[in-house]
């Protein structure tokens, strides 16, 4: 026992500062918010439009990302002969409406905006989720648990992961909503007190992911039950989900953060 305690002290503090503080440290190859350089695409070049797998890109009038069908592949960079398309490592990336997701050099992204004031004196101190794997591959679901590791600790803000919708607030929604899970998202969504609300982690339960199109899916949470967080991503990095959710409470203006 006197070795743990040792062990404990010499560790030191493990949580991160953030939002108090500076936010964790990113890799090298963390690909937040898009940079666009319309000026520099060639007349008649499609490159980055036929690559993107779920027709993320659009031109018209000029070059336009839809976040909430991006994979973040960055194979539109790479295929871009002029460097029109470039990725920066800004993780703020979550919004309130889901057409805020459609970004381009002339349209900054609207940051997540808080709840309404009866809304944030219910869910402000504590907020408890459900969340709901609806067909997902399990890398939304892998980063949603981080959130409740020791280094991230989303349980500071009074924020947890519950087992059963009838102790939810609200429901966390990961994967494009199979058809076999449609039912058991409403069911769930159904079983959850109102007031209450929802939060679209990753590109699948935005807009179906991969599986856009794919008759045997929803194309994602909007489509069964109403949305009021996005958090774009395959799949988003904790700060990127941890940004929104703070946000959505007003807990980053609190904390002395500017949009």
């Amino acid at each position: 026992m006197i070795r743990l305690l040792r062990a404990r002290l010499h560790q030191g503090h493990r949580t991160f500062a953030y939002p108090d503080g500076p936010p964790p440290p990113l890799p090298d190859r963390f690909r937040g918010r898009p940079l666009l350089a319309p000026e520099r695409c060639r007349d008649g070049c499609r490159d980055c439009v036929e690559v993107c797998p779920t027709e993320a890109i659009s031109l018209s009038p000029a070059i336009a990302i839809d976040l909430g069908r991006c994979l973040f592949c960055a194979e539109c960079a790479a295929a871009c002969p002029e460097g029109a398309i470039t990725w920066g490592g800004d993780h703020r990336l979550a919004v309130r409406r889901r057409e805020e997701l459609q970004v381009s050099a002339e349209r900054e992204l609207a940051l997540a905006t808080a709840l309404d004031e009866r809304l944030r004196r219910l869910f402000g101190r504590s907020l408890k989720l459900r969340q709901v794997s609806a067909g997902g591959c399990n890398a939304c679901e892998a980063d949603v648990n981080v959130l409740s590791t020791l280094a991230w600790d989303i349980g500071r803000f009074g924020i947890r992961i519950v087992a059963s919708p009838r102790h939810a607030d609200g429901l966390i929604v990961t994967g494009p909503v199979s058809e076999n899970m449609r039912l058991a998202l409403r069911k769930t969504y159904d079983a959850v007190a109102p007031p209450k609300i929802v939060i679209a982690i990753g590109a699948c339960a935005i807009a179906g992911g991969p599986y856009l199109g794919h008759p045997e899916v929803a194309g994602g949470a909007g489509a069964v039950v109403p949305v009021d967080l996005w958090v774009p991503g395959c799949p988003p990095h904790p700060l990127t989900m941890l940004d929104g959710m703070l946000r959505l409470l007003g807990r980053l203006e609190s904390a002395g953060e500017s949009r």
